[in-house]
């Protein structure tokens, strides 16, 4: 039988649960199983394509070109499970393809209810994935918390599933929170009264991962594993780390995963961890230590950017270095005597991110016009990237209205434009490149050495693209194209010339780094970054 295993949260939001879940994955895959990940979001948006980062956090692009869910960034981040748009389910999807049945009269003219026909639907979207011939273990996070009224049919369908494939091949684990109070007193209580409400709704916990700030001693879990008819061996103390990358090791070591896999009765080999161990050991330890200047516009969120920030580490992980984030927001850039060398000059490198929207777009082109100029490491992603064109526009060629159609309509040179406006060329649209695309970089550039291979594939995610108009022009001034579309229409990539390292791309690089296989361009632009810090210190 295929194996199911449901995680769920307690308490409150924000415990972690994501983390958890890719942990656990992680760990199965050590143990030489193939895994399978699949996020619920209990929100009427069919999918986050349209969700403001300060609501939801970054929209994570899969390569099908689905847009989902921060939390699959983790699951990418933590395992090599494949994402699709089947691995994200939210309720306006399973509304929406109900309701269309219903319009469609599949239903024969009965009444459509919550159950059975919703929870159905919410079963066979899991099922899809969890009942393919090579997948051993299905992890389904399902977000929210756990007493929310928007959680109920999925912990229904969840409770129906475990009920209808037995103990040994559905479990649930439930991720809960045991704060601290006056005199750092721990309080079992949040979790007891969490773990009751699951039990309400049918569903008895077989692990408890409870979070808190130290490790929980064996007196307050066997304390909480009486009061919750869980195991003392599956109670388990998910303390803070350093890095979320030891917590598969903390897992390991308190033996979670051999008591799953015993409560599904399921015999494996013993778990490897070395790359894992290896990854801590780099970000616990490192070698150098480099200041990385982030000049996008979502700044006050830290999730707007997360898979920014952690390819960010990946690089340090690569390069043995330590990587401070210095969050710079762009409309600081551009406020009236803004001192741009003391918000700037303090860095070894400066990222550019994507982003849709004119607030801030300014200061963005001052940040990459100070990292030119001073040849300052710059790597500019998507937006970063259109950036880099602009500014060069202005300040190499002179076209001082030089912009891009999505922020100013009445330029004279618009170097970035969609694509149905560059009508001297094509007419192929406007509508928004998704999911992955192939690339070919050219040789005897930062990209080939970066990459080390011609043709590349990344995922996009934007409407925009350099003007095939100017583009002539633009590289007859200087500005190098690295890379294109396969047919050589579209920039892919864009670098300086005569700079150490100022590199641009229109796709999301982030979206494939992963912990224990770096990403090559943040591997690049951090080495490039402590090749910097190392001559500024020797000054």
């Amino acid at each position: 039988m295929k194996k199911l295993i449901f995680v769920t949260g307690g308490v409150c939001s924000s415990l972690g649960k994501g983390i958890t879940a890719s942990s656990i994955g992680a760990l199965m895959e050590a143990r030489g199983f193939t895994v399978r990940m699949v996020k619920i979001d209990p929100y009427l948006n069919v999918d986050a394509g349209t969700m403001s980062p300060y609501q939801h956090g970054e929209v994570y692009v899969t390569d099908d070109g689905a847009e989902t869910d921060l939390d699959l960034g983790n699951y990418g981040r933590f395992t090599t499970a494949p994402l699709t748009r089947a691995n994200s389910i939210t309720t306006g999807q399973v509304y929406k393809t109900v309701i269309e049945k219903e319009r469609a009269g599949d239903f024969l003219g009965r009444t459509v209810q919550v159950i059975p026909h919703i929870t159905d639907e919410i079963k066979r979207r899991i099922l899809v994935v969890a009942e393919s011939p090579d997948v051993d273990i299905t992890i389904v996070e399902i977000g929210g918390t756990v007493g929310d009224m928007e959680s109920v049919p999925f912990l229904e369908a969840a409770r129906q599933l475990i009920h209808d494939l037995g103990k040994q091949n559905a479990i649930s684990v439930h991720v809960t929170l045991v704060p601290s109070v006056s005199a750092g007193e721990l309080k079992t209580k949040p979790t007891q009264h969490a773990v009751k409400e699951l039990q309400e709704i049918g569903i008895q916990p077989d692990i408890l991962v409870l979070r808190s700030k130290e490790l929980l001693s064996e007196g307050l879990r066997s304390k909480i594993s009486s009061f919750t008819n869980v195991e003392l061996e599956g109670v388990i103390s998910a303390y803070d780390v350093p890095t979320i990358y030891e917590l598969p090791q903390v897992l390991y070591e308190q033996k979670a995963d051999a008591f799953i896999l015993k409560k599904m009765n399921v015999e494996s080999k013993h778990a490897e961890l070395g790359a894992w161990k290896q990854v801590v050991d780099k970000v616990k330890h490192p070698g150098y230590h480099v200041r990385i200047g982030i000049v996008g516009k979502y700044m006050e969120l830290h999730d707007a950017y997360k898979s920014v920030w952690e390819a960010l580490y990946h690089g340090g992980i690569a390069n043995s270095a330590g990587v401070e984030l210095v969050k710079i927001d762009s409309g600081k850039l551009e406020a009236a005597g803004a001192d741009i060398d003391a918000l700037l000059g303090g860095v070894d490198g400066i990222l550019v991110p994507g982003g849709f929207g004119e607030r801030g777009i300014e200061g963005m082109i001052t940040a990459a016009r100070w990292a030119r100029e001073h040849k300052v490491p710059y790597f500019g992603i998507c937006l970063g990237m259109q950036i880099m064109v602009i500014e060069y526009a202005r300040d190499v060629l002179g076209w001082k209205d030089a912009h891009s159609t999505e922020f100013c309509k009445t330029s004279k040179h618009p170097v970035v434009s969609l694509l149905e406006e560059q009508r001297e060329v094509k007419n192929l649209g406007g509508t928004m490149r998704l999911g992955a695309s192939e690339s070919i970089t050219r040789p005897d550039t930062g990209m080939r050495r970066a990459y080390g291979m011609e043709k590349i594939s990344e995922r996009h995610r934007h409407r925009y693209e350099v003007s095939n108009i100017f583009r002539d022009e633009i590289e007859a001034a200087g500005l190098q194209v690295t890379a294109t579309t396969p047919d050589g229409d579209l920039v892919e990539s864009c670098e300086w010339p005569d700079h150490p390292w100022g590199l641009g791309v229109q796709y999301h690089p982030e979206l494939k780094s992963k912990p224990t296989k770096v990403h090559p361009l943040f591997k690049a632009f951090i080495g490039e970054c402590v090749l910097a810090a190392k001559a500024k210190s020797a000054r």
